[in-house]
């Protein structure tokens, strides 16, 4: 019999094949086949919000070839990734091939090896019509609001934005954000700081006053010590003071490891480790997932499947990855009682969280088959699963009270006693502040007289909220049950291609116009900006994977409370446009003699006069560098390729062919003194066409 299996990508195809030999041919299908045409609305609102489907344009061939070989194959399995947008892909491929929807055809992997390939085949089912109906009503929502809100906020700000069912909430996250920072009023505080040795004791340790003569607590509430003139006045008291330890507390505590990844935590630990940003991070979890060619075990997926917010293992797993702990660190280093994590309650569980899919396979068994950031990828993946496993980390702790002229000071440290997870891998945090401070801390015994070092008083100034980066972003969104595994790549892209925020650094920013848009929608059309209405009609978008609501009056529902406030905003801002403030430049229109500004068109930004229509001159936008060209003295301008890429070149083109990837820098040859250029390898060099050859390394980017 001849068996045609159909996967997503090429590359997974080509590996399945290697699993399933003679008799089965693997053909992917790149993704979807099928979709809603981008031309026009493509759903009947008027008939049950019927979608209009139709094979997406460039792939004609594809889906003739796909139906030739499945009409000529004897058996046809569906194996699309084994989510939502799988199954309705799966879906759709059964329509167009003519396949039978309540046949047992559809098989999937949550790991791309031998046994999970087998495992996958000797198990088909039905296509799910219920995880189908959940993505559509996911796709036919966002086509409609996307459709319908898009135009009217193009209309009122300017041409070609966008607004969407999650991107929105996104958008006001950031802009509510910065709107606190901007209303925070910081306070000055004080903490009176000491450092004390006991002799014989050399090693001096840290203490902070908690308490002041009178018995009030200083240093938990901000207010306590509001002045300088209150520290001085405290630290003028202690002068000659005797330091004496008048408690000391012991105790002990545990450590637990982090769970293994899911989607979310997999990249905001990505960013915060490897600063990563998340479309990165999941390219190299794709490929790792679908399969490397790694040097004695073939063609081979290291990882399972990189879009899961479930924290479930399989006990194989379990059982592999406790083998490897026993036979590496020993027994004392498995927890007594196996560790389970809790899957949070609107999660999908159809599969298992992000694993290794061979427990026993190191990072570093498998590096040389891999590329830099596949590598880094899986050492994250396979230390955060082994760790999820191990013994807790066993701390002593231990408190030391000091008391001086009736002021109490407290100093506190542990060590560890048991290092259990700690031995391979720890969590970091987004907040430097929750590091870790404390440090052993010396032999004391309550009675011993300290020696001082050195005390102070240390001003500080209560801090704002931070600015959302791209994985506290998706923590903030995963925490508010806003969007799915799958979509937090693509919100942040959104939302950065159209300009709403920038990043400076790894902060998101919002612009002018990110503020714009916030700002008419929680007017206008709140609810498309509400976290916790979104967060519910996630829930209820979830409903229907298990068949607990239907899709069309899910989709009903929630377009009716969308387009009605939508109808009247439309009526009540009939002529209304939202006017930018205008980025003024240097270049002065020759037509008029004003300062030109910087417009936004169907092609992107250009400069134009602001004194249009009496004057309607326009120009490309240049953006000019601070380096000269090393062929003729020219400027050097910032271009972009048609994808955006930047690029550099002269301005005196096409007199003057100087083009260069690089990007120039502020600072000069010391040899010949020309501009110097920044290329891959962080490295500074002269770009001079008569040899000068000089290069040194780049200062790091703040």
């Amino acid at each position: 019999m001849s068996k045609l299996v159909i996967v997503e990508s090429p590359a997974k195809a080509k590996n399945i094949k290697g699993y399933l030999g003679n008799g089965y041919e693997v053909i992917a299908s790149m993704g979807h086949v099928r979709d809603l045409p981008a031309a026009r609305l493509s759903v009947d609102i008027e008939h049950n919000f019927e979608p209009k489907y139709a094979v997406i344009k460039g792939k004609e061939a594809l889906v003739d070839e796909l139906k030739t070989k499945a009409h000529k194959a004897d058996c046809v399995y569906l194996a699309t990734d084994p989510d939502r947008e799988g199954e309705a892909i799966s879906w759709h491929l059964a329509n167009l091939l003519g396949l039978k929807l309540d046949d047992k055809n559809r098989v999937t992997f949550n790991e791309i090896t031998k046994s999970g390939v087998k495992n996958g085949m000797e198990h088909p089912r039905q296509i799910d019509i219920d995880l189908v109906n959940a993505q559509q009503a996911r796709r036919i929502l966002d086509r409609l609001i996307g459709y319908k809100l898009s135009p009217f906020v193009s209309q009122k700000i300017r041409r070609g934005l966008s607004a969407g069912r999650v991107q929105s909430v996104a958008l006001r996250l950031v802009v509510d954000r910065e709107n606190e920072i901007r209303a925070f009023k910081p306070e000055e505080y004080w903490t009176i700081d000491a450092k004390f040795t006991n002799p014989p004791e050399r090693k001096s340790f840290a203490a902070t006053m908690v308490q002041d003569k009178e018995g009030n607590k200083v240093g938990t509430d901000k207010n306590n010590i509001p002045s300088k003139e209150e520290a001085d006045k405290m630290l003028a008291d202690l002068e000659n003071a005797e330091y004496v330890v008048t408690g000391v507390k012991k105790g002990t505590r545990k450590k637990n490891p982090a769970p293994p990844f899911i989607t979310s935590t997999l990249q905001q630990e990505a960013s915060r480790r490897l600063s990563f940003q998340a479309r990165r991070t999941m390219k190299a979890a794709q490929e790792l997932y679908e399969g490397v060619d790694v040097k004695d075990l073939g063609t081979v997926g290291l990882i399972t499947y990189m879009r899961t917010d479930s924290l479930r293992i399989s006990d194989e797993a379990r059982s592999a990855g406790n083998d490897f702990i026993k036979q590496t660190y020993g027994e004392k280093y498995l927890p007594s009682t196996p560790r389970f994590y809790k899957t949070r309650g609107n999660a999908q569980d159809g599969h298992e969280a992000i694993r290794p899919s061979m427990p026993g396979v190191t990072p570093e068994s498998v590096k040389d088959s891999l590329t830099s950031d596949q590598y880094k990828i899986y050492k994250l993946v396979w230390e955060r699963f082994i760790a999820s496993l191990m013994a807790s980390c066993q701390q002593e702790t231990m408190k030391v009270e000091i008391t001086a002229n009736g002021y109490v000071f407290t100093a506190s440290g542990y060590t560890v006693k048991f290092d259990g997870f700690t031995a391979l891998y720890e969590e970091k945090t987004d907040d430097a502040q929750k590091k870790d401070s404390e440090s052993p801390l010396p032999p004391v015994a309550e009675g011993d007289v300290l020696k001082l070092k050195s005390i102070l008083g240390n001003q500080h100034f209560t801090q704002p909220p931070a600015r959302y980066t791209e994985a506290s972003l998706t923590k903030a969104l995963e925490e508010n049950g806003v969007g799915r595994p799958s979509t937090y790549v693509t919100i942040t892209s959104t939302i950065l291609s159209k300009e709403y925020v920038v990043r400076e650094g790894k902060q998101f920013v919002p612009t002018e116009l990110g503020e714009a848009v916030t700002n008419l929608l929680k007017e206008r059309i709140p609810n498309i900006v509400n976290v916790k209405y979104t967060s519910k009609m996630e829930d209820d978008l979830d409903k229907i994977d298990s068949g607990e609501k239907d899709y069309i009056d899910m989709i009903r529902l929630y377009y009716n409370d969308f387009v009605e406030p939508l109808e009247k905003a439309k009526k009540d801002m009939q002529g209304v446009k939202i006017k930018l403030k205008e980025e003024e430049t240097d270049v002065v229109c020759e037509k008029c003699g004003r300062k030109m500004v910087v417009k936004v068109g169907r092609f992107g930004k250009f400069l134009a006069c602001p004194g249009f229509p009496e004057c309607k001159n326009a120009k490309p936008l240049i953006t000019k560098t601070k380096a000269k060209c090393p062929l003729c003295g020219g400027d050097v301008i910032e271009k972009k390729t048609k994808r955006g890429t930047p690029f550099y070149g002269c301005s005196n083109y096409p007199e003057c062919n100087f083009m260069t990837w690089d990007a120039p820098t502020d600072e000069v040859c010391p040899k010949c003194n020309k501009s110097l250029f920044r290329r891959k390898g962080n490295v500074l060099y002269c770009p001079d066409t008569e040899g000068c050859g000089f290069t040194k390394p780049a200062p790091k980017k703040k």
